[in-house]
């Protein structure tokens, strides 16, 4: 009898070591186990927590101003590109102004010397000359100092436009100048906003029927 009662024993344990063994979901306590290779359940990763239909609105939102922010700075640039170039050829015909009008009042200058010295000239030879020769004499001085006004007055004119064309040009470099700072400014809130963005929604998880809904919202209110 205890010949049969062994074998079954020994059936029966390994029988029930069987069914331990292949219980993938079995919670096997390491104290009390008994089984050499037990299987314990992995621990389930936390899912990531999705951002709400508003939250992904306001992502978008936010999204959407910097791509246009962008595209706007880009086309500040272009049109300071422009401004700077046309300065350029503004300041060309500026300088050429500055250098024409400095010929006349040289020119000026030179003229004024020498009908000071026509008429130190006529008053040291006037008692040697005769009365038509000094006649004549005096008048060519005073036809020379009436050409002369008129050369000066021309000079005050060209002054006058070169001041204007001066301060205009003056005035420009100054709008260029904000107009850089302007871009530069900018362009800086533009990185901070776009930074802000990425450390706020970028990489976040979010449910696709949210975005959906959100596109269709905007579609919709894009066809109105």
């Amino acid at each position: 009898m205890k010949r049969i009662l062994l074998p079954l024993t020994l059936v029966l344990a390994v029988s029930a070591q069987a069914q331990i063994t292949n219980n993938t979901k079995a919670k096997v306590d390491p104290k009390n186990n008994k089984v050499s290779n037990p299987v314990v359940e992995k621990p389930k990763a936390p899912q990531p927590k999705l951002m709400s239909r508003e939250e992904l609105r306001a992502c978008i939102d936010r999204q959407e101003a910097n791509t246009a922010e962008a595209a706007a700075i880009k086309n500040e640039q272009a049109s300071y590109k422009a401004n700077a170039e046309s300065l350029k050829t503004e300041k060309a015909n500026v300088e050429a102004g500055e250098n024409a009008l400095g010929e006349k009042i040289k020119a000026v200058k030179a003229e004024k010397e020498a009908i000071l010295a026509e008429h130190a000239a006529i008053a040291a030879e006037a008692s040697k000359l005769k009365k038509e020769e000094l006649k004549a004499r005096n008048e060519a001085y005073l036809k020379r100092t009436t050409d002369f006004n008129a050369m000066f007055e021309g000079v005050k004119t060209a002054d006058a436009e070169q001041a204007t064309k001066r301060k205009a040009f003056s005035d420009k470099v100054d709008a260029l100048d904000a107009q850089f700072k302007s871009i530069e400014e900018r362009t800086e809130k533009h990185f901070d906003a776009n930074d802000q963005w990425k450390a706020e929604c970028s990489n976040k998880a979010y449910d696709e029927n949210d975005e959906k809904a959100i596109r269709k919202e905007r579609a919709a209110a894009a066809g109105k």
